[in-house]
């Protein structure tokens, strides 16, 4: 992201940033191992594999991956400050894949003058 807002010129702003499916996320957070396991961890407790999902009624087997998404979110928006990506001493931005059975992508758009 550093690198599209670098050149994309903008000085003030800001850039979004967006999973473009709907069992992956994107978050801000701390760059911490030990809380990225923390994390995982907490989303398996509040939406673990379960093959009664109703969503597997349809042929999928994801259902868990949805709700995980729903719980981290699909986007951040962050503020360009003189140029650069303006994010706290430790806050980083994460991509979180819940699924992984498709190709993913994600947007990155930087707005501002």
């Amino acid at each position: 992201m550093e690198a599209a807002v670098a050149k994309s010129g903008v000085r003030e702003g800001m850039v979004l940033v967006s999973a473009m499916h709907i069992t992956a996320a994107v978050y801000v957070n701390d760059h911490e191992s030990g809380l990225i396991e923390d994390i995982d961890e907490w989303l398996e407790k509040l939406a673990p594999f379960r093959r009664e999902y109703r969503h597997h009624q349809t042929g999928e087997d994801n259902g868990d991956s949805h709700l995980k998404s729903l719980l981290m979110h699909h986007e951040v928006i962050l503020p360009i400050t003189a140029g650069k990506l303006d994010l706290g001493t430790w806050q980083r931005v994460f991509y979180a894949e819940f699924d992984g059975q498709r190709s993913k992508r994600v947007i990155v758009k930087v707005m501002g003058e």
